[in-house]
C-alpha cells in the first residue's frame, strides 16, 4: 500500500484548499472542483458539505479514483468512504481547528451528520507500473 510521505503530508495538511477530481468511467478527468482538506495522523480527509448528494461525492463513488493538486502536490489518489465515528469525530475537530477562522457559518455544515456521511479518505495511489 502506497502511503503519503512527510512531505506530502505537511504540505496538503497545511493548504486550504485542494483541487479535486474524479476519474470519469473513460479514465478522463474532468475540471477539478476546489474542497477544504484536513489532517488526521497521517491521513488526509476531504467532506461534502451537500453530504452524498454531493456531485463531486457522487463522481466519487463511481470509479473510487482521481486526482489531488496542492501546492506542488499532484497525485493520483483513491477516495475511501471513511463512516468511523471516532475518526470523524477527531476530523472534525481538525476542521474546527484548521478552519476556525472562518466561522460557524462556514465550519458548521462541513461538521453536521450530513457532511460526516460524505467523509473521504483520501489515499495515494503508486505512480509506479
Amino acid at each position: 500500500m502506497t502511503t503519503w510521505t512527510s512531505d506530502e503530508l505537511r504540505t496538503i495538511g497545511a493548504v486550504e484548499e485542494l483541487e479535486l477530481a474524479s476519474s470519469r468511467p473513460d479514465g478522463t478527468l474532468p475540471h477539478p472542483v476546489t474542497i477544504w482538506v484536513v489532517r488526521v495522523g497521517d491521513d488526509l480527509y476531504v467532506r461534502s458539505w451537500k453530504g452524498r448528494t454531493g456531485s463531486w461525492f457522487r463522481a466519487s463513488q463511481v470509479r473510487h479514483d482521481g486526482h489531488i493538486q496542492a501546492s506542488g502536490v499532484d497525485r493520483d489518489v483513491t477516495f475511501v468512504t471513511e463512516a468511523n465515528d471516532d475518526i470523524n469525530d477527531q476530523i472534525d475537530a481538525a476542521y474546527r481547528t484548521k478552519y476556525r477562522r472562518h466561522g460557524g457559518r462556514w465550519v458548521d455544515p462541513m461538521v453536521s451528520a450530513q457532511a460526516r456521511a460524505a467523509t473521504i479518505k483520501l489515499v495515494p495511489r503508486s505512480t509506479t507500473s
